[in-house]
């Protein structure tokens, strides 16, 4: 068991603030496994390593005994969240969120211990509140503090329209957080006032307010602007070996320690050697290729980290199955049987809906080396090389 100054050590880092320190020094001196709460809107199918930095330090508490709440928003995922948003965030239908947790659950467990977390939906406790608890819960903040968050007020001096559910949005977070007894919340700097909210709401029901961990966002390949796959440049959960060996690898040179710091679980004394070893003349790519291997080995396997380097960029004659293929594992979910669609993209092997829609119907998809034509139900126990293109093959296995 970890002393408290070693806790805090382990989840100070790379922490952008803490709030306050004070409230969670006692609640680790209480010696019991602390309830830590991360919340997830489904609103797009896939993962990237930015948003691997909040799920990291979701690990790292597991690590430290404690349990891991992992909130998939189901129900205000179909509201939108309007933080750093300057128009109104257009709903998703239940199909989309339903479709998009699945993912999300199957990418998180690359991460997170599946045995010590702990997946809830608000759309448990939020489906049954009646129209009274609503006006209740919208009774607890005023219009005039909502207009302060500053997205809102830029909005509002901009003649923007700004919904009435908008302002509902940080009140149903922060009851999550009443509702689910949180001691930790995590998320984004621009979750700020949510998490805020969360402690508000907590101390009008009686409950110990939560302390507030907000994470950085992580700066994407390009060293400027935050990881994004609408900017393109992005490193994807589900990225075949040799994408990320690749891309990671071009992760400029002043950027280096900060992904160590935020994406790799090494000791940050052994980063400092690294970063020292640079400063006297090592060259930053060997260590780009550490940074590589482990986030690989992560994701896939030891053995994809290890043969990563030579499948990066290369291109695949369509039927032909090279020697050095990456495995991947794909879940049912409790689902009886999965189309070939929905297989590509849970790989890997697409980005989305479109583009394994786009190869299916060009006959650029293969498996075992042949054309993949008609309809094909895939089952628990379907072991097979797939290819999508002619630069993305793996060989997937069906499991429950």
């Amino acid at each position: 068991m970890a002393s408290i100054d070693e806790a805090l050590a382990v989840i100070k880092r790379g922490v952008n603030e803490l709030i306050p320190e004070d409230d969670l020094i006692a609640k680790l001196k209480e010696g019991r496994p602390l309830r830590i709460k991360a919340g997830f809107d489904p609103t797009a199918p896939d993962l990237h390593l930015g948003h691997t930095v909040l799920i990291n330090k979701l690990r790292q508490f597991q690590d430290l005994g404690h349990e891991v709440i992992f909130l998939i928003g189901d129900f205000t995922g179909k509201m939108g969240d309007p933080s750093g948003k300057s128009v109104t965030r257009p709903p998703l239908t239940d199909e989309q969120v339903a479709q998009n947790a699945i993912t999300y659950k199957e990418q998180v467990f690359k991460i997170l211990d599946r045995e010590k977390t702990r997946v809830v939906f608000n759309s448990e406790w939020m489906s049954k509140m009646t129209a009274a608890d609503m006006i209740r819960l919208a009774g607890q903040y005023t219009v005039a503090r909502m207009l302060e968050r500053d997205d809102f007020t830029n909005r509002y001096r901009a003649e923007q329209p700004i919904a009435i559910h908008e302002f509902l949005y940080p009140l149903i977070q922060g009851y999550d957080s009443v509702a689910l007894e949180a001691d930790v919340e995590l998320g984004g700097t621009d979750q700020k006032f949510n998490l805020l909210m969360g402690r508000i709401l907590q101390k009008n029901y009686g409950q110990s307010p939560q302390a507030v961990l907000t994470m950085p966002i992580l700066e994407g390949l390009d060293g400027v602007q935050k990881m994004s796959k609408s900017l393109g440049n992005y490193i994807g959960v589900n990225d075949s070996p040799g994408e990320m060996y690749t891309k990671l690898l071009s992760v400029p040179d002043e950027l280096l320690w900060r992904y160590f710091e935020l994406l790799s679980f090494r000791p940050l004394s052994e980063v400092s050697e690294f970063h020292k070893a640079v400063d006297e003349g090592a060259n930053p790519q060997d260590y780009k290729k550490l940074l590589a291997e482990e986030i690989i080995t992560r994701f896939h396997n030891a053995e994809a980290a290890q043969t990563a380097h030579k499948s990066a960029g290369n291109r695949v004659a369509l039927g032909e199955i090279p020697e050095n293929i990456p495995d991947v594992t794909v879940s049912l979910d409790g689902q009886s049987g999965m189309l070939m669609p929905a297989v590509l993209r849970l790989s890997g092997l697409v980005k989305n809906g479109a583009t394994a829609r786009d190869v299916l119907s060009r006959g650029a998809v293969f498996v075992d080396g042949q054309k993949f034509e008609g309809d094909r139900t895939f089952v628990e126990g379907d072991r097979c090389v797939i290819q999508a293109g002619k630069k993305k093959i793996a060989r997937v296995l069906i499991a429950d």
